[in-house]
C-alpha cells in the first residue's frame, strides 16, 4: 500500500502509456556507446563536433519510434479517473520533446504538462519530479511517479515522492524500491479507487 496521500501522478511515458519499439542495443552500438554507460550520458560526454550527429541520430531513431507508437491498454481509464479525483497529471520523460510530442498528439493522451529531457535533467535526476513539486505546491512526498523500468524508481527516490512500477507479469530485479507494483495501469487504477475510499471513508 502507498504510504503517502495521493495528490498529484506523474507518468513516464514509453511503456508506460504508449508502446515503444526502441532497440537499446541496436542504438548504442550504431552510436558506439558501451553497454555499462547510460546513452544520454555517453552522448553528452561526446566531443562538440560528434555530439551533434550523435544527437541528430539518436533524435531520428525516436521519432521513428514515435510515428507507430499506439496508446497502451488502461490510459484512457486511469486519465479520466484522475481528473474525477481532481488530481495533478502530467508527464516526464527521457525522450526528445518532437518525439514525445507525437506519440501524445496521435494517441489522443489529455496530459497538459510534458517534461523532456530538454526540459530538465534527465532520470534518474529528481530535477522533473521537484519542479512539479514546486508548480503544484504539493509535498513530494504525496506525489506518484510511475514508470516501467529502473531510471523511474531511482528517480522517484531521489525526488522523495512514491513509487510505481509497471512490470507486466515480469519480475524485475529492482521491484523492491518501488512503493506499490503493478501488472498494468488498470491494476493501477484499482490500486488508487481503493486508497481514494478508504482515504474517504
Amino acid at each position: 500500500m502507498l504510504p503517502h496521500k495521493i495528490m498529484g501522478v506523474i507518468f513516464d511515458l514509453d511503456n508506460t502509456l504508449v508502446s515503444s519499439s526502441l532497440d537499446f542495443d541496436s542504438i548504442r552500438a550504431s552510436l558506439g556507446c558501451p553497454k555499462n554507460i547510460d546513452l544520454l550520458d555517453f552522448v553528452a560526454a561526446l566531443p562538440e563536433s560528434q555530439q551533434v550527429d550523435a544527437t541528430e541520430l539518436l533524435v531520428e531513431y525516436e521519432i521513428n519510434d514515435a510515428v507507430g507508437a499506439k496508446k497502451l491498454a488502461g490510459t484512457e481509464q486511469i486519465l479520466t479517473l484522475l481528473a474525477e479525483l481532481s488530481l495533478s497529471c502530467a508527464i516526464v520523460t527521457r525522450n526528445c520533446r518532437q518525439a514525445a510530442t507525437i506519440k501524445i498528439e496521435n494517441n489522443n493522451i489529455d496530459i497538459e504538462i510534458l517534461l523532456t529531457r530538454e526540459d530538465h535533467k534527465a532520470k534518474p535526476a529528481p530535477d522533473a519530479l521537484l519542479h512539479l513539486a514546486e508548480l503544484w505546491q504539493i509535498a513530494p512526498e504525496n506525489l506518484l511517479y510511475v514508470g516501467d523500468y529502473l531510471y523511474d524508481l531511482q528517480a522517484a527516490k531521489n525526488a522523495n515522492t512514491m513509487s510505481c512500477l509497471i512490470n507486466y507479469g515480469k519480475t524485475a530485479s529492482y521491484e523492491e524500491l518501488a512503493d506499490v507494483v503493478v501488472r498494468d495501469l488498470n491494476e493501477l487504477s484499482a490500486t488508487i479507487k481503493h486508497v481514494s475510499i478508504v482515504e474517504h471513508a
